[in-house]
């Protein structure tokens, strides 16, 4: 299976993301600035991500980190936002037990332990941390603002990504998903926007699972409509409550 953003959606993608590059060419000058002020390095930053059909590209951002930040991850992995599966069973969530037995690359397994391994796969897939010491001052205000992610406007004109989609994946992150109930999410367009973001983005108890399945659920009902309702939802969604 492959996906191909549909024609209407991309002229529309094409449209408004030219008059918004027009629109904001000031503010991304001033935003240039300030970066380069405060920390040395390139205003912009890219990372390989993996977005529709699997396809990796260079994801465009405003730099908001130190240099070199991306080699911090491991150290701050157990600060992540995202719940792990002991975690989740802590506050109540239980596991439905069965009588039958999967087998796997690893042994035998029952069902129980199969879907406590899976969902603690999938938690730790996903990284964000509160109050990142990574983070320039800069960073957290355009971060906060969702300034930082103006630059992949940019990836919307080359035809990687649209104005609304399932967020594009990093390749540590991506390289998690495999199993059947979630790979759907990558047979939809890459997005600056989403549903996800604009239903639980900053909730600091959303599981790794929950926001799998918000992907789900747009790549199988997306229309032109649902598209305009998560644009004019945007706006509010993209000031962020917490420091993440």
């Amino acid at each position: 299976m492959s996906y191909k953003i549909p024609l209407g959606k991309r002229l529309f993608d094409i449209v408004i993301t030219t008059f918004i590059l027009i629109i904001a060419s000031p503010l991304f000058i001033l935003v240039a600035i300030a970066i380069r002020l405060e920390s040395k390095g390139k205003v912009f930053y890219y990372q390989p991500r993996v977005g529709m059909n699997y396809k990796i590209f260079p994801f465009f951002k405003f730099r908001s980190m130190y240099v070199n930040a991306d080699k911090q991850v491991t150290a701050l992995k157990d600060q992540s936002q995202y719940k792990t599966a002991s975690q989740s069973a802590k506050k109540g969530n239980c596991y439905r037990d069965y009588n039958d037995i999967v087998v796997s690359d690893d042994g035998i397994l029952n069902h129980k332990d199969f879907e406590k391994q899976s969902e603690q796969e999938i938690e730790n897939s996903f990284f964000k941390v509160k109050n990142d010491p990574r983070i320039t001052k800069v960073g957290r205000f355009i971060r906060k603002t969702s300034i930082d992610e103006l630059p992949q406007l940019i990836n919307v004109l080359r035809g990687e990504m649209s104005l609304v989609g399932n967020r594009p994946l990093p390749l540590y992150e991506a390289e998690k998903i495999t199993e059947d109930r979630f790979i759907e999410r990558f047979m939809a367009p890459a997005g600056i926007t989403g549903y996800w973001q604009v239903t639980d983005r900053g909730k600091d108890d959303v599981s790794g699972v929950r926001r799998k399945m918000r992907d789900v659920f747009y790549a199988r009902k997306h229309t032109f409509l649902l598209d305009l309702w998560i644009l004019l939802k945007t706006p509010l969604a993209a000031i962020q409550k917490e420091n993440v």
